[in-house]
């Protein structure tokens, strides 16, 4: 059968038909992606994308939202939109429908995509396990965690909140760095470090520390000197926030007795090529007496263009079953 799979973000959502059987996923068309700005809401937004698509929609639809999925009227993160799951047959005329997290959507997209979408970062140089725990990390706006389980030629998705574990410095200027931090944020999480706008605060932080004026006040210009090395104070905050990357898929994967981890998110994308030549496989192993079990645990990039939107679809499959 066809779903109309959906990705909605803080700033972009994304839209594609997919065709789904026997609980996977056998195509996702082309994506279309929309500023959420330009749209007063899903159904809006829903509806170009069917004047977009120039045919009738299929009557079911594949939700993943960047923000909890329980509730009468579920609010996005950083995007106005509400969504009322009561009245979303309704509103975009469909039979049935599934909402999932968009990171729960991204753990379903590693489940059912095929090795040749995953690029070996560091570790044991094999492929995914088939059984046993995956541990899905995704620095993007935020700081995304997933558990997927694999048991019996079946899998099942663990949303989870763990980017919001506290931040634990492993070094003298991380000691530093974490002062700092604390004068602006009450609490110091891994997402204040390892996400998007970790990079910014590490810079900031380090700029405070060498009392250095900032020459960033753009994120994306922040990014773009940092990855070029163009700024030796945007580079070295690069340098950390890989660091810390490093430690706390580390430590995640300790928590969840992984076999394997995936690093997902925009900025896993981005980083693919800087990623294993940093500090981040050194602060992945870096586990005291769990050195060995570390070293040899296999840790991938997921490089599908679109994981959310293919794992909307997935959820949607795996619902259905047959």
């Amino acid at each position: 059968m066809q779903v109309v799979a959906v990705d909605i973000g803080g700033t972009h959502a994304r839209f594609a038909v997919a065709e789904v059987a026997n609980g996977r996923v056998v195509s996702l068309g082309d994506a279309v992606t929309m500023k959420t700005a330009e749209h007063a809401s899903l159904q809006t937004a829903w509806e170009a994308f069917g004047r977009a698509s120039g045919r009738p929609l299929p009557a079911a639809a594949a939700i993943a939202i960047a923000g909890p999925t329980q509730g009468e009227m579920l609010k996005l993160t950083n995007n106005p939109w509400v969504i009322q799951p009561a009245l979303l047959r309704q509103k975009l005329k469909v039979e049935r429908f599934n909402l999932v997290n968009d990171f729960g959507a991204v753990a379903h997209a590693v489940a059912q995509l095929g090795d040749e979408h995953f690029r070996h970062l560091c570790g044991a140089e094999r492929p995914l396990p088939e059984e046993g725990v995956i541990s899905i990390v995704g620095p993007g706006t935020g700081l995304g965690v997933a558990q997927l389980l694999r048991r019996d030629g079946r899998y099942h998705v663990i949303e989870t909140e763990g980017g919001h574990i506290d931040f634990a410095p492993l070094d003298a200027l991380e000691d530093r760095i974490l002062a700092q931090l604390r004068q602006r944020y009450r609490r110091v999480s891994v997402e204040r470090v390892a996400s998007g706008q970790g990079l910014s605060n590490l810079y900031e932080a380090l700029a405070a520390i060498e009392g250095k004026p900032t020459a960033f006040r753009d994120e994306r210009a922040l990014w773009t000197a940092a990855m070029a090395g163009e700024d030796s104070l945007a580079a070295a905050a690069l340098d950390r926030f890989c660091l810390a990357l490093g430690a706390v898929a580390g430590d995640i994967a300790l928590a969840q007795g992984a076999e394997g981890v995936v690093i997902a998110g925009g900025l896993g994308r981005r980083l693919a090529d800087h990623l294993p030549a940093s500090g981040f496989p050194g602060r992945f192993v870096a586990k005291g007496r769990f050195e060995r079990r570390m070293d040899e645990m296999p840790v991938k990039i997921i490089t599908y263009p679109e994981p959310g939107l293919f794992g909307a679809a997935a959820a949607f499959a795996a619902e259905v079953g047959d």
